[in-house]
């Protein structure tokens, strides 16, 4: 939200500088600290002597690895202003960042031009919805042209990037990018400093400055167009506040660096958050507000205020404090893993401990301990961070390191959609699970729902297996590797109301991923790289043939003088380490220059799991079958006999089976998007033909040749229609309002309360069906409702209609019991004499209330005579024992 409204008070804002490596993005933040007069003297990268890189390992570098802070004050505004790492192996620390900016800064090398980091970014900036700035630099090089520059960015960032400051032609460019303000500029000529804030703002336009950083020019234009056209933020008066990074000041003191967002944070003042499930309360020792290396202790830090808190042991990057909720995790993650080698004699333990502080900084890393291989590993972006990493520790925990080969991350997701059940029930425990896995859209990730109805399944209960689904990383069932790009839905469950407990849950939750995981088709994905190569034309051939070999793909090649630049994309584990052979057969001419661009199908996938050499079933970390109860005792059901023993019948199967051929064979009604409720689902005769075959599967109509001739006298037509209609499954329609008004106990609960009449008839209905083990489907009467489409809805093991306007349930019963009692043995419980005769004439049986009433009666005193016998027979049992 943003205070569009002239602002009388100093404005605060939040930018930060985003740039691929070497556009000058460090040098820019100099110029802009020394045209503030925040800093005296100029500093350079290359003297190592800039203001914001504050550790010897950038200095000695020459690169920024950790993102810098800076306060400086321009005209009548205050700017946070945030140094990102413009490193690719860095760019986790760069993106966590992005997540507390009002606004951006990105610097482009007009030398190099929109290289391949550059577009990550920018996708980055629009993920974030962050309105940017553009700064081309180096204008002051040979050979470059601001014409050529803004074209190309327009082609292949947006169009929306307009030269600044005004220049002729920059308002008709502004104008063009919204109507209302073309038809405003059209009339007046005119376009105010607040209508370009908000068409920045909307990310409609994207002002561009050139300059040269390195020599000050520009940069005042760049300040001028931040003051004259950001907006402050207007902040709620509620506290909120985001993390988005955790480091170690020089005396090892743990820093929590976040944003105030809302409300006010004093010193003292003791904060509450949850950290893997576990509530924590915390007191804030100081705030520091940092600009390079030195800091000012604040007594209260106000909305807008970006501050590194010391005093907090259980916040995490990504946390949201207050109002404030979890953010993403970053986009950008490491594809490759490597061994950590300790020095022998190394306390491995305590070692691995101290490793993990850094997992605390830098979260991607994910460090972990395999007892099998008895190693360290970490996932790295790559060679530069491993350097970084390496000299870290050694400064830090006093201890040498080396890092192994390294190897690929991969992953695994599914290519068909399949229910998966677990069942975990040793003496005294119950749970049963079952989860839907879909396939999902390529980098979707992991998404968890659920669509049980509370009365099957409690909305406690619900939420636990969600959050078992998402509190660890699930392992595939090809070579272990996570799984990704799945939906996955619970769609049934069962808990015991003395026996289960919340760990229950989280065990046949498990064993339910992996059953249906081992039930899947399952594919291993890889990791991909766009690249961009650029050699000397001569070296074309050598260049196309080795991508060719890699298993890439490699576009046409584009000449440029004595170079040529070729573009596509080829497998890290195939290119990650081909700058050395570019150097060698280009002689030091080449550059290979690399961008993440997915996971896709691996392509050598029967090699990588052959030498993985895991085995699903023997893992017993992940077990993918599940553990029933039998004569007191519990035992394993292996993954493919789960079904055979689960307790609760779930209908998604038959959905696969229920898909049409051809989008031909479906009706319009059919085509239109389904609703995300099951109480919103509408039901039309076709529909309701599903119910059936959902439960007794698809009904097989006979061809004319298959058809037999039959013996047409009278008596054996009876036998024939009655043989027929013993072998049909059973159906009871309920015409529920006659029978609520017809039962007397119903009735007298309608007079308080209709809802808790039909509720009440739905629970009977419940237990009827579940000893009858028929189908019974309730139907109410929506007559008078106005503009009441037909639904329909499952509760318990019971479906519930309720008609459209203008038909009465005697109608919609008549209408269902002409279309399907030729397949289903169809008995209609109703005392609506007229209803019974044209019931009968449809070849249904029919029952009165009354006699309903006695069977029903019948059932619950049959039910009752069983869970006697059962008592009796434990109560012998357990005397016998004793």
């Amino acid at each position: 939200m943003t205070d569009i409204s002239a602002n009388k008070q100093k404005k605060r804002i939040c930018i930060g500088i985003l740039a691929h490596v070497d556009s000058g993005k460090t040098t820019l933040s100099e110029a802009m600290l020394y045209m503030t007069g925040k800093i005296r003297k100029l500093g350079r990268v290359d003297h190592k002597d800039a203001y914001l890189d504050t550790f010897q390992m950038e200095r000695d570098r020459g690169i920024t690895i950790f993102s810098k802070q800076a306060v400086m004050t321009y005209k009548n505004m205050e700017i946070t202003l945030l140094d990102t790492p413009g490193h690719v192996d860095f760019s986790t620390e760069m993106e966590r960042t992005l997540q507390v900016l009002d606004y951006a800064v990105l610097v482009v090398s007009a030398s190099e031009g929109i290289q391949g980091h550059t577009e990550t970014l920018w996708k980055l900036l629009a993920r974030y919805d962050i309105p940017a700035f553009i700064f081309v630099n180096k204008m002051d090089m040979p050979n470059v042209s601001a014409d050529f520059i803004l074209y190309e960015m327009k082609e292949r960032l947006s169009d929306g990037i307009v030269r600044f400051p005004e220049t002729v032609g920059t308002l008709e460019d502004v104008a063009m990018s919204d109507e209302d303000v073309l038809e405003s500029y059209m009339e007046t000529g005119k376009i105010s400093d607040e209508t370009i804030s908000g068409l920045v703002y909307d990310r409609k336009i994207f002002p561009c400055y050139f300059g040269s950083a390195l020599k000050l020019e520009g940069v005042e234009e760049l300040l001028e167009g931040m003051e004259r056209f950001t907006f402050m933020p207007v902040y709620r008066r509620q506290f909120g506040a985001k993390v988005f990074k955790i480091a170690k000041d020089s005396k090892g003191n743990r820093l929590t660096y976040m944003k105030i967002t809302g409300g006010a944070l004093n010193v003292k003042e003791v904060l509450h958050g949850s950290s893997s499930g576990e509530i924590w309360e915390e007191k804030i020792n100081e705030i520091r507000q940092y600009s390079g290396e030195k800091y000012e202790l604040l007594a209260r830090a106000f909305p807008g205020t970006v501050c590194a808190v010391s005093g907090l042991t259980k916040t995490y990057s990504g946390e949201g404090l207050g109002y404030e909720t979890e953010t993403e995790l970053p986009s950008l993650q490491p594809v490759m893993s490597y061994q950590i080698i300790l020095e022998d004699h190394t306390n491995v333990s305590q070692a691995y401990a101290r490793l993990k502080e850094l997992e605390e900084e830098d979260p991607t890393l994910q460090l972990k301990w395999n007892e099998e291989t008895q190693e360290i590993t970490a996932n790295v972006m790559g060679e530069i961070q491993i350097q970084v990493l390496k000299q870290m520790i050694a400064d830090r925990f006093g201890m040498k390191v080396t890092f192994g080969a390294g190897s690929i991350l991969y992953k695994e997701t599914i290519l068909d959609t399949v229910e998966g059940i677990g069942h975990f029930e040793p003496l005294r425990h119950y749970a049963e699970v079952h989860l839907l896995l879909e396939p999902s859209n390529p980098g979707s990730g992991l998404t968890f729902h659920t669509r049980v109805n509370e009365n099957v399944l409690a909305k406690n209960w619900q939420r636990l297996i969600l959050t078992h689904l998402a509190e660890k990383e699930h392992r595939g069932v090809l070579c272990g590797a996570p799984i990704t790009d799945m939906c996955v839905t619970v769609v049934g469950g069962k808990a015991h109301l003395k026996h289960t407990e919340g760990g229950d849950f989280r065990q046949a939750t498990y064993r339910a991923l992996r059953q249906g995981l081992k039930k899947a088709k399952s594919v291993l994905l890889e990791p991909y790289y766009d690249f961009t190569l650029n050699v000397p034309t001569e070296n074309v051939g050598r260049a196309m043939t080795d991508i060719n070999k890699m298993q890439g793909k490699v576009n046409t090649p584009e000449t440029k003088g004595e170079s040529s630049i070729l573009t596509g994309y080829a497998p890290v584990s195939e290119i990650w380490n081909y700058l050395n052979e570019v150097n060698a057969y280009s002689h030091g001419k080449g550059r290979l220059t690399l961008k993440f661009k997915g996971y896709a199908p691996c392509h050598n996938a029967e090699n990588v799991i052959e030498q993985c050499g895991y085995d699903s079933e023997a893992d017993i970390k992940n077990p993918t079958g599940s553990v029933f109860c039998a004569h007191g005792a519990g035992f394993y059901v292996p993954w493919d006999e789960v079904e055979n023993y689960m307790h609760v019948k779930t209908a998604t199967n038959f959905n696969l089976a229920e898909q049409p051929e051809s989008e031909n064979d479906v009706s319009e009604s059919e085509k239109e998007e389904k609703p995300s409720s099951a109480y919103d689902t509408y039901a039309s005769d076709k529909e309701l033909e599903k119910i059936f075959e959902k439960t007794f599967g698809p009904v097989r109509r006979k061809r004319y040749s298959e058809t037999k001739v039959r013996d047409y006298s009278p008596k054996q037509e009876s036998r024939n229609k009655k043989a027929k209609k013993d072998n049909l499954p059973e159906c009871v329609l309920v015409d529920g309002y006659n029978i609520i008004f017809a039962w007397e106990e119903l009735k007298k609960i309608a007079k308080e309360n209709i809802d808790g009449a039909r509720d009440k008839l739905l629970d009977i209905m419940s237990n009827y069906q579940g000893y009858k083990d028929n189908t019974v489907i309730v139907v109410f009467d929506a007559y008078n409702v106005k503009r009441h489409t037909e639904t329909i809805y499952k509760h318990n093991n019971v479906y519930v209609v309720f008609t459209k306007e203008a038909e009465t349930a005697d109608m919609y019963i008549a209408k269902t019991t002409h279309h399907i009692a030729s397949r289903y043995s169809v008995t209609v419980a109703t005392s609506d004499a007229l209803e019974q005769l044209i019931i009968m004439g449809q070849g249904a049986l029919r029952m009165s209330a009354r006699n309903f009433r006695e069977e029903v009666e019948q059932v619950n005193e049959n039910i009752r005579m069983y869970l006697d016998q059962t008592e009796s027979l434990n109560n012998f049992v357990i005397k016998k024992k004793q």
